[in-house]
């Protein structure tokens, strides 16, 4: 468990009453991870929403190398040589990992550390029990994820368009 007054300082949480920090607190726990961590692959499960303390996350996705001829063999066992593109940055006071809150919570990219973090991980499956029995709560909560979800649209579509023009 953290405090609450620790989240109390982020705007991701403006709106929710102490009740509500307090039971975000519950479900938490600060992490500490180095440069170039994988909190998440694509296809995992995920099972924390993560909120950036300090530190900086790239949300990112692996595309075949365009400067590496792929043989066909490669190409059916999947062996393919990727690069990563980063598709969003993540900063303090940012959150990441919301898909662990949207059944199935099957990730669709990765997310990973450009440098140095320190990180609260909120447990998805408690919270999650958590708005089943308090939908008020839950309902602002998805609202706010909803938000985070426009955002990397709006930074995904930037992104995709930035690499076809290469």
């Amino acid at each position: 468990m953290i405090s609450p007054e620790v989240l109390r300082r982020y705007p991701f949480f403006a709106g929710l009453n102490y009740d509500h920090l307090v039971a975000l607190a519950k479900v938490a726990e600060e992490l500490v991870v180095e440069t170039d961590h994988y909190f998440f692959h694509e296809g995992d499960s995920l099972d924390h929403l993560y909120l950036v303390v300090e530190g900086a996350v790239a949300i990112v996705i692996e595309v075949p190398a365009r400067d590496v001829e792929h043989k066909l063999a490669e190409q059916f066992t999947g062996d393919l040589k990727t690069d990563e593109i980063v598709l969003s940055a993540v900063g303090p006071g940012e959150v990441f990992g919301w898909s662990a809150l949207v059944p199935p919570p099957e990730v669709t990219n990765s997310g990973k550390a450009t440098t140095p973090c320190r990180v609260i991980a909120f447990d998805a499956k408690e919270l999650l029990k958590i708005f089943e029995r308090d939908y008020n709560f839950g309902y602002l909560m998805i609202q706010k994820m909803a938000q985070v979800v426009r955002g990397r649209l709006r930074d995904m579509r930037t992104e995709s368009l930035a690499h076809l023009a290469r």
